[in-house]
């Protein structure tokens, strides 16, 4: 099965899969846009993934053998790399900053963006070390706060769900932007509750550019949900309040969707406590129309204050 794989340069995805075929479908797709693009795709896995994800893009029509000599395909042998900053089984992070931090700044010399495939994280898993994958997710992370770049990790489902794993699988999916793969048939506690109950959020910045980066973030979140029928209306409300955050809150903002019980829940929050107001425009104003929008295409919205700023929500039904 092959996924939506497209992401932005900050973004830190996790793909859950089932078997190698889909593995190498989704994370060659992934590999392929950005080389495509002219970014540098840097992949860290194991010495047989590698081998099948070269099959796969050669036989998508990749030139593998010039992607590497031209510096915009970078392999890494995962368990290799692990034991340069693996100490007693536990990353330790001045040695994995050195290490992937050179790694990633010179494939970022080129001038090209960067995306990373990793799959260390699934390994440590793999081998019950789930609180040092988590640990290294994490440093993933802090280093993504350093140098810029996308990230996709992968975990196989047969060995992070089920009910012994439902905490540690909750902070893996909080340590990344997007879920992908499907865990609707997964029937644990967990993701019933949590996964199955779909929590995304991401912050953006108060700038014209972040309203295509929030219906982008909208269109993916769903489309990994298989909630797509819901997307046109979600983007709809959510440019409207993203507007309105830009040009009157003026602050830094994060947009948040939940899905439950039916019904999908997006959210926006500001640090302003100014509050919106449902227009009456005339037919021919351009502007004015945000929330008188929202207010016909949700089923129910609101306001909420509190010490921070305010919140204004919408909810959808499927």
């Amino acid at each position: 099965m092959s996924l939506d794989t497209r992401v932005e340069p900050q973004d830190h995805v996790v793909l859950f899969y089932d078997d190698v075929d889909e593995l190498a479908d989704s994370v060659c797709q992934y590999l392929i846009e950005g080389l495509e693009a002219d970014e540098v795709a840097v992949v860290v896995a194991t010495a047989g993934h590698i081998s099948a994800f070269e099959s796969t893009m050669r036989r998508a029509g990749i030139d593998v053998a010039r992607a590497r000599s031209e510096r915009r395909l970078v392999t890494c042998n995962a368990e290799a790399a692990m034991s340069r900053f693996l100490v007693d089984d536990w990353p330790r992070s001045s040695a994995f900053f050195t290490q992937f931090g050179e790694l990633i700044r010179d494939a970022a010399g080129t001038g090209r963006p960067v995306r990373v495939y990793g799959e260390m994280v699934a390994i440590l898993w793999d081998a019950g070390h789930v609180a040092a994958a988590i640990e290294l997710e994490s440093l993933w992370n802090d280093l993504r706060q350093l140098v810029p770049f996308a990230l996709l990790c992968a975990y196989p489902t047969h060995a992070v769900f089920g009910d012994e794993n439902e905490a540690s699988f909750h902070q893996i999916c909080e340590c990344h932007s997007d879920v992908l793969g499907d865990v609707s048939h997964h029937r644990s506690p967990y993701v019933e509750s949590a996964v199955g109950t779909l929590e995304a959020t991401r912050s953006f910045s108060c700038d014209s550019r972040s309203l295509s980066a929030c219906r982008t973030f909208v269109m993916k979140t769903l489309s990994s949900w298989h909630l797509s029928q819901l997307t046109d209306d979600a983007m709809i409300v959510v440019s409207e309040l993203a507007t309105n955050a830009v040009l009157h809150a003026r602050t830094e903002f994060s947009v948040s969707m939940t899905w439950a019980n039916g019904t999908l829940r997006v959210s926006l929050g500001d640090s302003s406590k100014d509050l919106p107001v449902v227009g009456s425009p005339l037919p021919t104003t351009v502007t004015g129309r945000g929330l008188l929008l929202v207010s016909i295409i949700a089923r129910r919205w609101g306001i909420e204050i509190d010490s921070s700023g305010k919140s204004v929500w919408a909810e959808l039904s499927a």
